[in-house]
């Protein structure tokens, strides 16, 4: 029977998840069960395969994604873009920042244009 992930595995994912925020000028969602069922998936997904691969995905080989840098928490869009998929990492009021995203974006699309309250870090490379 699957319990799911064990405590440690959870609170290291919850430390990881706070210092990024605080690294990139983000808050964890405000809504705490948002937020726990988002760090139970990733620290379920570390677990099971090893890496902490985002749990608001559908992947046919989740085995085979783990090989990619694409949906490892934290994920390309959240690095490049500073948009998180899973609304873990987002402005203090709980809305996602999609300011950097290109044109065209799921993210864009469903958010329309959110400010980034801290323009100045989050982003890696500057991009």
């Amino acid at each position: 029977m699957d319990n799911g992930p064990d405590s440690e595995e959870v609170a290291r994912i919850r430390r990881f998840a706070e210092h990024y925020a605080g690294k990139t000028g983000t808050a964890l969602h405000p809504d705490p069960e948002v937020t726990e069922l988002v760090l139970l998936g990733l620290a379920r997904n570390r677990a099971e395969l090893g890496r902490p691969l985002c749990p608001c995905r559908f992947y046919p080989d989740p085995r085979e994604e783990t090989k990619h840098r694409t949906w490892l928490c934290a994920c390309d869009d959240m690095k490049r873009f500073k948009y998180c998929h899973c609304l873990l990492f987002v402005r203090p009021d709980g809305l996602p920042i999609t300011e950097h995203l290109p044109e065209g974006h799921e993210g864009r699309e469903a958010w329309d244009e959110v400010a980034d309250p801290t323009p100045e870090s989050g982003r890696e490379s500057g991009r």
